[in-house]
């Protein structure tokens, strides 16, 4: 699957808006009974304002052609007691419906939550951030604001004004006939105003996305805009971006008047011909003064009905495009729970091999063309119980996307990767993960306490014990100093801590659980000198309970552990210690003399 969406012409094709909103009924069906409650009260209260015209009708035809007082102010008690009882009923459709659809859109962003976190990394590589948290918050109010107004009046006002076209046509077919006149053209109107408001609808939504994720990456990256003075470049591409969301906004802004336009005048035509036609029965005696102020009223009280049809097909388009993106996510298909049955891998020996292996494997990303070679090609490689081995390799060699499939970040191809014998893809992975500890050369720190970011790594159980020891292997003394010790806040991605002690305590986290297994990506790079001595004094105690794989791109690093190999290629070359390969392989030893340097992916 690729990042770039169907065009709506694609999409208009594949599914209608009914269809659409239709998938939103797991949601809605735990509080159907009180929309549906809502629904009917709201009906009831349309109703009740039809019965108004009829009780007009009376006192014209009555009370006021008898010059009767007491009956004009029994009227007048009715149409009191009538409005009083719509407006309760309007209040209590809202009171009906506030509580639900607040659950409504709380599962709906829950839902959604928990499915981004259980979609692999591919997905996550894939889709800019700034478009799922427009998903998770402008699609997500368009909805709610749908399921509260447009949907029930949808279905409110298409009863009121069948209900009313039967009143009118009762009191007169003649003039009822009149007023049906410009039913069929709205009806037109509507349906391609319909088509072309779910396209404009569509991008619209999908730019809002655009614009987010450049808000997102500017603030994420402020430091970098302004080091390189780029505020200026940043500004005019928001700027452009702006403008592109200000024309499709406005685009749909003429779609809309357009079908107001209709759906205004030519009802306000039909009155006034049934004005005047009404008019002349009347002086000719064919239909009297009651009947034409009751017609009148009904035809007038189905004014708001009738001109409020564009605003909610468009409330409901966007409801459409907003449900049909929230399901784009939702459709993915999530990391499984479990594991899946392995690929046979031929293999010479019988039994399996405890510690951490890789048997023949080969890897390609998701979105790679067809033609493109494998970044990792029969991979085979053993790393003994408690044996650390350290890997190397040049730029875009596959290191980093090596050590990601042992946590099953990304998943194997072909082949297999094995723990103590067990396949990985056997395994649940959370148990998977519980005994393969990671940290990254890029640190990711959460706006959360020091305390609560290293303990992320242990059990829920893990205490202020596992806390000092894990800060006392990555050297994180500098905790101590800090305002509130390690409760203090870091901040959003802990850019309030340096690059050196951002990573130490990312190598907390790693070893706070005591994991069996260790996957490290060059995890001292930001690290000074002397820093990096004390570290890897204490890293040692650390890798001798622990079978380790490390990526590493400098000597200190590569003799903390015990074996080297080396990838290029896509594949393992050679394999021995540091000083073996470094007196009988060249290009290893070309890496050892600092011309080497980080992969990028």
């Amino acid at each position: 699957m690729t990042t770039k969406p169907a065009s709506p012409a694609e999409r208009s094709a594949e599914r209608s808006a009914v269809r659409t909103l239709l998938r939103l009924w797991p949601f809605v069906r735990p509080v159907r009974a009180r929309l549906f409650g809502a629904a009917f009260v709201a009906v009831l209260a349309s109703c009740v304002a039809l019965v108004i015209p009829l009780v007009l009708k009376w006192m014209v035809d009555g009370p006021v052609a008898g010059r009767d007082p007491a009956g004009v102010w029994l009227g007048a008690l009715y149409l009191l007691l009538l409005g009083l009882a719509e407006a309760l009923l309007f209040g209590l459709r809202r009171w009906l419906v506030a509580r639900p659809l607040s659950h409504v859109e709380a599962e709906l962003r829950a839902a959604l939550y928990r499915r981004l976190q259980r979609l692999p990394v591919a997905f996550h590589d894939r889709w800019p951030s700034g478009q799922l948290l427009s998903r998770g918050t402008t699609d997500l109010m368009l909805l709610r604001m749908f399921l509260a107004f447009p949907l029930t009046f949808l279905l409110v006002n298409g009863v009121t004004m069948l209900v009313g076209v039967v009143i009118m046509l009762v009191q007169d077919w003649t003039l009822g006939l009149v007023i049906l006149g410009p039913a069929v053209p709205v009806v037109v109107t509507c349906s391609v105003f319909e088509k072309k408001y779910s396209d404009v609808a569509r991008r619209a939504q999908d730019q809002v996305g655009d614009l987010t994720t450049v808000v997102e990456e500017s603030v994420l990256g402020i430091r970098i805009i302004k080091g390189f003075g780029r505020h200026r470049s940043q500004a005019r591409a928001f700027g452009e971006l702006s403008r592109t969301l200000r024309g499709t906004e406005l685009r749909k802004a003429r779609l809309l008047a357009a079908i107001w336009a209709v759906i205004v005048t030519l009802p306000e035509l039909a009155v006034g011909a049934a004005l005047v036609v009404g008019s002349v029965q009347v002086a000719d005696g064919r239909l009297s003064a009651g009947t034409l102020v009751a017609f009148l009223s009904t035809a007038l009280a189905l004014r708001w009905p009738i001109e409020s049809i564009g605003f909610l097909l468009a409330m409901s388009q966007e409801a459409a495009t907003a449900t049909e993106r929230y399901f784009e996510v939702m459709d993915e298909e999530p990391e499984s729970a479990g594991g899946r049955a392995a690929e046979p891998v031929p293999a010479p020996a019988a039994r399996a091999e405890p510690g951490l292996r890789f048997e023949g494997v080969r890897f390609r990303y998701p979105d790679a063309a067809p033609d493109a070679p494998p970044v990792l090609d029969r991979v085979d490689l053993h790393i003994r119980p408690g044996e650390s081995l350290a890997l190397v390799g040049a730029t875009g060699s596959g290191k980093t996307t090596l050590t990601a499939l042992v946590p099953r970040l990304h998943e194997v191809t072909e082949g297999r990767i094995t723990l103590d014998g067990t396949d990985i893809t056997a395994l649940p992975r959370e148990e998977l993960r519980a005994l393969v500890a990671v940290a990254f050369e890029e640190p990711t720190l959460f706006s959360a306490s020091v305390g609560e970011n290293v303990l992320m790594g242990a059990g829920a159980d893990a205490g202020d014990a596992e806390l000092d020891r894990a800060l006392g292997i990555a050297q994180a003394g500098f905790v101590r100093a800090l305002p509130e010790g390690t409760a203090t806040q870091v901040g959003e991605q802990g850019l309030s801590l340096s690059g050196g002690q951002r990573q130490r305590l990312a190598l907390a986290r790693a070893v706070a659980g005591r994991p069996r297994f260790l996957v490290l990506d060059d995890p001292l790079s930001a690290l000074d000198v002397h820093t990096e001595a004390a570290v890897e004094a204490a890293l040692r105690r650390v890798l001798a309970d622990t079978t380790a794989l490390i990526v590493a791109h400098r000597p200190s690093t590569v003799l903390l552990a015990d074996r080297v190999a080396l990838l290029s290629g896509g594949r393992i070359t050679a394999v021995g210690t540091h000083h073996e390969l470094l007196r009988g392989n060249a290009e290893y030893a070309h890496l050892m003399s600092g011309a080497g340097e980080d992969d990028d992916r």
